[in-house]
């Protein structure tokens, strides 16, 4: 929360996280699959209650939206199965927040079922998908009427390159976003603003929201 809290006043407009369904089926923010690395418990997410959890600072999904009323909140989901689907399309109605969420996920499980549990929520495209779209860029046949809303990708993937100008144009003539992960410099961010991407998500917002307001003024 204070992640959040922090990021929000230094002038980012939106939020990036990421989504485990707790024991007991609760929507809770957090990146790994196990606690032991950023928190005093151990073991996977999935064996402790969301009471549990939140005692130890692993906020729920719900809290955040709550606090958060006014932010766009991009919510990745770590788990590929229609549970998580259900559970966070659940927590996203009953904030009211379904127009100022995006979903994401690298699995297309998880993806399918909520575009078919709430076709107003906003998603991403799956790996497989962002995979099929830039084959297709590279052989300048570009993705029409797509299911997702855009991209949440890095600008390279191991060998890959997947964020280039050529990618960003087709993305737009296709009427999708391009939003890149984990931009924690001046010059990449530059770069990228530069080839037209939508949106830079980083873990530095003190260094990149100066350069992005500058990009749009």
């Amino acid at each position: 929360m204070a992640a959040f809290d922090n990021g929000l006043a230094l002038g980012a407009d939106g939020l990036e996280l990421d989504v485990r369904l707790s024991r007991d089926g609760r929507v809770v923010v957090h990146h790994d699959g196990t606690l032991d690395r950023t928190t005093a418990l151990t073991g996977p997410i999935g064996r402790r209650s969301a009471d549990e959890l939140t005692e130890a600072a692993v906020p729920l999904l719900s809290d955040v939206l709550a606090r958060h009323r006014d932010a766009r909140v991009i919510i990745e989901l770590k788990e590929n199965r229609p549970e998580m689907a259900r559970a966070v399309v659940e927590v996203v109605r009953g904030a009211g927040a379904v127009e100022r969420i995006c979903v994401g996920s690298f699995g297309r499980r998880v993806l399918y079922a909520v575009r078919a549990l709430e076709p107003a929520i906003a998603t991403s495209a799956a790996r497989e998908e962002v995979r099929w779209a830039l084959y297709r860029s590279w052989c300048r046949w570009p993705v029409a009427r797509p299911a997702y809303d855009g991209y949440q990708v890095p600008e390279v993937a191991g060998r890959t390159r997947v964020v280039s100008p050529r990618f960003v144009d087709d993305a737009h003539a296709a009427g999708l976003a391009v939003q890149v992960w984990t931009v924690d410099t001046e010059a990449d961010a530059r770069r990228l603003l530069e080839w037209g991407v939508d949106g830079l998500i980083t873990d530095r917002p003190d260094v990149i929201v100066p350069i992005a307001r500058r990009a749009v003024a």
